[in-house]
């Protein structure tokens, strides 16, 4: 594969990128059209672009199948509205990991396949980082590397991690440790303008960014879309006030919205809103608590009250996704008046 142009706008991996949870409806089917509706609220929102198939997108209770079609629905989205994709294509496997993400990604507009570090078999850090080489150089789309020991079992180090971005088809990082640690902030020190470090930790994005990132992968970002869009453009022109103002205004909005397994929360409140037909998660995972969603609608509440002036119309706080106090099903099917034959 050819040397990427790290100037070549296609590969700027700047701003905030959504990691779009996947919809069910009531049959416990994938709800393509809730789910191209909420990518069209998001990118409307502000959002750079959207990851589909990352972990908030459960892939690994999806048959191959649906993970295609989610992907097809979020591309034609970001076709539609000059939005850009990141596909989530990793597994446990080089072999499995290079097939994904030619299964995923060919005939798609994607900007990158986000690559997992290979979890439970716990490979070395040297084997990590030859896994890495070998997708990358049949990859037809680039690669953002993700390091994500929680979920993993096992983590890479800042000299792994530049190794494996020296690649010159590896773009970018996903840092989601738990913390700016020292690791973290090495790399963000010593990488070049090829490997574009994203905040992978919503509790960490303005640090990062102020601190040399390129923006962020957020699952929060989903409710009140449009504050985590100005923390990312006010930390990467530098506003370190204004960065760290939205950034404590929207941290017990993360503390809420992860006090369930991810993504309960974030899907509950979306279903509260009429954005899709239920907050199901598909086994093992189990909907959230009533009350952590209660409490997540009301922090959204309280913080487009206190940042009215930064909702436009599409907003959190706009007519169509105005909060209720119950589900509200009406808005999803009206959106199902769309004709199935517009659905890819």
């Amino acid at each position: 594969m050819a040397t990427l142009d790290p100037t070549d706008p296609s590969t700027d991996l700047h701003g905030l990128w959504v990691p779009i949870v996947t919809p069910f409806d009531r049959h416990g089917d994938v709800d393509i059209v809730s789910l191209r509706h909420l990518a069209a609220r998001i990118l409307a929102d502000g959002a750079t672009g959207l990851v589909a198939l990352g972990t908030t997108g459960e892939p690994a209770t999806l048959t191959a199948e649906e993970r295609r079609r989610v992907v097809e629905s979020c591309d034609r989205v970001c076709r539609e509205t000059g939005g850009k994709l990141i596909v989530g294509a990793g597994t446990n496997s080089t072999r499995g990991t290079i097939d994904e993400i030619e299964h995923l990604t060919t005939g798609t507009s994607a900007t990158a396949a986000l690559v997992v570090v290979p979890y439970y078999t716990r490979p070395s850090e040297h084997a990590i980082i030859e896994h890495f080489a070998a997708v990358a150089d049949v990859s037809a789309v680039p690669i953002v590397a993700y390091n994500v020991p929680y979920r993993t079992g096992r983590g890479l180090g800042a000299a792994a991690l530049l190794e494996i971005g020296g690649h010159p088809r590896i773009v970018g990082l996903k840092q989601a440790v738990g913390a700016l640690d020292i690791d973290t902030l090495d790399v963000l020190a010593r990488s070049g303008p090829n490997f574009q470090i994203l905040a992978g930790d919503d509790a960490f994005i303005a640090p990062t960014l102020l601190m040399g990132g390129a923006g962020a992968i957020a699952a929060a970002a989903h409710i009140c879309t449009t504050l985590y869009v100005e923390m990312t453009a006010r930390a990467l022109a530098g506003d370190h006030a204004g960065a760290s103002e939205l950034a404590a205004a929207l941290l017990p909005l993360v503390t809420i919205g992860f006090s369930d397994p991810n993504p309960a929360v974030w899907k509950g409140a979306l279903a509260r809103h009429g954005e899709m037909a239920t907050g199901d998660l598909r086994r093992p995972m189990t909907p959230a608590s009533t009350a952590a969603v209660d409490r997540l609608i009301e922090e959204a509440e309280h913080l487009t009250q206190r940042f009215a002036h930064l909702f436009p119309d599409t907003g959190w706080d706009s007519v169509h996704m105005r909060i209720e106090s119950h589900p509200a099903s009406g808005s999803v099917a009206e959106l199902r008046r769309d004709s199935d034959e517009d659905l890819p």
